[in-house]
């Protein structure tokens, strides 16, 4: 299964990854509408310890924590492995937060989980955070 890999060392702490999810899970086509004026709620986040900057998102686990955890049963994989989220079964406990390894799960502020999903909800045909990130500090590939 492909997965998404952050090469550390080539991150620039742009942030563009963010922009770049927020817009392709936003339903809006063109990307001013999407997000100008608005606060933004990507399923990345960049994060630095000062020294190193990386983006963090979920690494779609071949034994997902998240899924063990999940009591609604909310969160499966899909055929391809990838993790997905079913917000119409998520009661919002926040257990797959809690024992997710890579604080790669979130709650929204309508209650329900929230994670990458490899942009499989939209029409992009990879992930937007990779395609667009400048400095190519963000894969999509097999390992």
């Amino acid at each position: 299964m492909k997965k998404i890999y952050v090469k550390e060392e080539w991150c620039l702490g742009c942030h563009l990854c963010e922009f770049e999810c927020a817009y392709a899970n936003s339903g809006i086509g063109n990307i001013v509408l999407a997000l100008k004026d608005k606060e933004i709620d990507p399923n990345v986040k960049v994060l630095s310890d000062g020294k190193i900057t990386f983006a963090v998102s979920c690494r779609h686990c071949d034994e997902p924590l998240c899924i063990s955890a999940c009591i609604s049963g909310a969160l499966s994989k899909d055929e391809t492995g990838a993790v997905m989220v079913d917000k119409s079964k998520c009661v919002g406990c926040g257990s797959c937060v809690m024992v997710c390894p890579y604080g790669a799960v979130r709650i929204t502020k309508e209650g329900t989980a929230n994670k990458c999903q490899l942009c499989m909800n939209n029409t992009f045909g990879e992930p937007l955070c990779v395609k667009k990130c400048p400095n190519g500090a963000i894969v999509f590939e097999e390992k």
